[in-house]
């Protein structure tokens, strides 16, 4: 069955998810003082879900594929910053490896989705239309 909506896709569901993590290990300790990173890491995660939803919303593969290929790398870009949280003593070894495989996870996803997409005989949904 289709998905409908972007809320529908497992891998928004896990971006969002995500983002939440990072917002709750932002807020505590010496992290929330380094206005510079927790602003970078944060930013980073908004940046996967809400660029798989507007992807999605654009109605054609194509674009879609590019959106997923940005939200890819936001996802590296917040593992990055958990490694920079880790070298200045704002999470602990295991916070930082149980986040980073969490990351490489749902790179893995999206990734996985990008080889579906291009596999693909549907082209989008603007695609798909009756309407001229």
């Amino acid at each position: 069955m289709a998905k409908q909506h972007f809320e529908d896709l497992q891998i928004w569901q896990e971006a969002r998810r995500l983002t939440k993590r990072i917002y709750d290990l932002t807020k505590g300790r010496a992290f929330s003082r380094d206005f510079g990173l927790v602003d970078q890491i944060r930013r980073a995660c908004i940046s996967m879900s809400s660029n798989i939803a507007e992807g999605y919303e654009r109605g054609g593969n194509r674009e879609f594929l590019q959106f997923l290929s940005v939200a890819k790398g936001s996802s590296g870009e917040a593992r990055s910053q958990l490694y920079l949280a880790f070298d200045q003593g704002y999470i602990e070894r295991e916070e930082l490896q149980e986040l980073a495989g969490e990351f490489r996870k749902l790179a893995a996803m999206i990734s996985s989705f990008i080889r579906h997409l291009k596999t693909s005989t549907c082209r989008g949904a603007k695609y798909n239309s009756a309407d001229p």
